[in-house]
């Protein structure tokens, strides 16, 4: 392919509108692009609009396997009047294409689909196997992924390729989310009288307190530092004048290797029991989404020839080794295969993801295509 058939594909993407949801047009158009070149996909439908796509190349003489994993939805447009590239109609100015998804993540996607393409295209069919796998919902609870977990997509992978937005940067570990629910329940009665009942609000406020501390002394990450957690959301109370019965918190917090999803479960509940004992108010909690935290070893070979191949591609200072807090599709992948080494790497702008604007370079998206390529004939070496 020539860079302007490169582009095309990118820009079909983002006219597609796949805010949170609606992944079967994206993955149906994938799947007729691979048609076009031979390469025979599986479209998996389920939901409402809801689709993965899987895909492979290769000659499968070596027994590892390669996968290249993205999502196909988007976060949704706020502030559209204040965008000045209009967010489906892939705009371009300069070196740089608009559009919501350009960044996160429908410029890694493309590259993803293209290597696949031009490997075939070139005669260069890998002596292993290659994967493509697009995903559903990553955005919100990452219902495609789980899918694809339990069906064993993970089974036989040697290594993994998240085509997030890094910029060329080399991300080799990033931390797991978990996010929580704990209500509260109390006893309504008059403001006038409030000792006739129990404030459910107040109840909510201890564990905020508590909350603020409760990973002090946890151990610190080699790779991720220290946990981060945070409540996020608070609801409670429905009038003035009423003492309320019912209140609830949401909480979001940054698992890690050194101190798992687990041991986060476990100190909170732990806390949640410990103030139950205490007071007039009772809490509950409820776990809401489980991701597990990524780690691979700068050390990993796979690590360091991808950053190599990057240093090469890139612009000049942009590929280099970094760990981020945010979670991703391999979040749920890894629970069932802990052994596959995992780097999460894709072209720009992670800055602009989510936000008004949001745009991708046409250098980077080109120097991901051509670091993929190499990355996957290097692989089987």
């Amino acid at each position: 392919m020539n860079k302007e058939e490169r582009l095309d594909i990118l820009k079909k993407l983002i006219t597609i509108n796949s805010v949170n949801g609606n992944e079967v047009a994206v993955a149906q158009y994938l799947a007729d692009l691979l048609a076009a070149y031979g390469i025979e996909s599986q479209l998996d439908q389920f939901g409402d609009g809801r689709a993965n796509l899987v895909a492979q190349i290769g000659q499968g003489k070596d027994e590892r396997v390669l996968c290249f994993t993205g999502h196909q939805d988007t976060v949704a447009v706020s502030n559209a009047q204040k965008w000045e590239h209009p967010p489906f109609e892939a705009q371009i100015s300069g070196d740089q294409l608009f559009g919501r998804g350009a960044a996160d993540m429908k410029s890694g996607l493309a590259a993803e689909v293209i290597t696949l393409i031009e490997l075939v295209a070139e005669g260069k069919q890998p002596r292993g196997t290659v994967k493509f796998v697009a995903t559903a919902g990553e955005e919100y609870g990452t219902p495609g992924a789980y899918r694809l977990d339990e069906q064993g997509i993970t089974k036989d992978i040697t290594a993994m390729v998240v085509g997030e937005p890094t910029g060329g940067q080399v991300v080799y570990a990033h931390s797991g989310s978990l996010n929580y629910e704990i209500k509260c329940y109390g006893k309504a009665a008059h403001s006038s009288t409030p000792e006739a009942g129990h404030n459910a609000i107040n109840g909510l406020v201890e564990y905020i307190n508590a909350e603020a501390h409760l990973f002090d002394k946890t151990p610190v990450d080699p790779f991720l530092g220290s946990v981060k957690h945070s409540v996020t959301l608070i609801k409670g109370g429905e009038q003035v004048n009423i003492i309320p019965d019912y209140a609830s918190l949401f909480g979001n917090v940054r698992p890690t290797a050194e101190f798992s999803n687990a041991k986060v479960l476990a100190l909170i509940k732990n806390k949640v029991d410990e103030l139950n004992k205490k007071g007039d108010t009772q809490l509950e909690f409820r776990l809401l989404h489980n991701f597990y935290p990524v780690e691979t070893s700068p050390e990993n070979p796979f690590v360091k020839h991808a950053l190599q191949l990057a240093q090469r591609n890139y612009a000049a200072g942009a590929a280099r080794l970094s760990t981020i807090n945010g979670a991703t599709d391999a979040s749920v992948f890894v629970r069932s295969n802990q052994a596959m080494a995992v780097i999460v790497l894709g072209p720009d702008n992670w800055q602009s993801a989510h936000q008004v604007d949001e745009h991708t370079t046409l250098s980077s998206f080109n120097a991901t295509i051509e670091t993929y390529k190499q990355l996957a004939l290097d692989f089987f070496k």
